[in-house]
């Protein structure tokens, strides 16, 4: 297997051009070509700057999950923070997780951001969102997200060979990223292997927000999925008085 480590987006994009199969940190992948044969083109993005961005709104695919820090919104890493093993998240990065985990533990807190991805083709860049990136798996580069006034992140534990635990993310938003009103909040859960989402403005009332987002996505999650959701939003909307 030939590996090719691009340094700049045109070159990445001759690559994909090539038949190069992305291949992360390979922690996902290598058993798998281990069993099935390797490829003879694979392509690692840890050598393009604009995959290896780590900012308060800006995050590279070919950040290794164990490299986030402060830098980012907390949801974030609190949520990389909680993927397998300190070995896993030394080699595993930001794309690998999104595009080729079933799993996806970084999704819930990228959607509550309100994320949008860069994602290279072999046509050229473009920027999509991410139920996009979900369903059809591009080469991702990098996300980007308007700055959140706070969030939150809860992974519940669970017994080793059980099902996935449940995850529950959410953030407080302000002005344009609310809908253009004063505020707005952003919600995801992952049950099982399933992700709701659903936003709301928030008022006055924090009881009318949670009624909100009831009425989205998230209202069909199970009552002990709510009773982890609910005191969430209630302390994230406590932080904007």
């Amino acid at each position: 297997m030939l590996l090719r480590l691009p340094t700049s987006v045109s070159e990445a994009q001759e690559c994909l051009a090539e038949g190069a199969v992305p291949v992360g940190g390979a922690t996902l992948v290598w058993a798998t070509w281990q069993r099935e044969g390797f490829p003879e083109l694979a392509m690692s993005l840890r050598k393009l700057p604009q995959a290896n961005v780590i900012g308060a709104e800006r995050l590279g695919a070919a950040v290794l999950l164990g490299q986030m820090d402060g830098r980012v919104p907390d949801v974030l890493r609190r949520a990389a923070g909680t993927v397998g093993t300190g070995a896993v998240r030394r080699a595993a990065t930001v794309g690998g997780n999104l595009v080729g985990s079933a799993l996806r533990c970084l999704l819930p807190a990228a959607l509550v951001l309100d994320a949008r991805a860069t994602v290279l083709e072999s046509d050229g860049v473009r920027e999509t969102d991410l139920a996009e990136v979900v369903a059809k798996r591009p080469l991702l580069l990098s996300l980007r997200w308007p700055a959140p006034l706070a969030c939150a992140y809860r992974k519940l534990p669970a017994d080793a060979g059980a099902p996935p635990p449940l995850v529950v993310a959410s953030a407080l938003h302000a002005g344009e990223a609310a809908g253009g009103t004063g505020y707005g909040v952003r919600v995801a859960a992952r049950d099982g292997y399933e992700v709701f989402e659903g936003s709301a403005v928030h008022g006055a009332d924090p009881e009318e927000t949670l009624e909100s987002l009831r009425a989205t996505a998230l209202g069909e999650l199970p009552a002990a999925a709510w009773r982890v959701v609910r005191p969430q939003v209630l302390d994230l909307l406590a932080r904007e008085r």
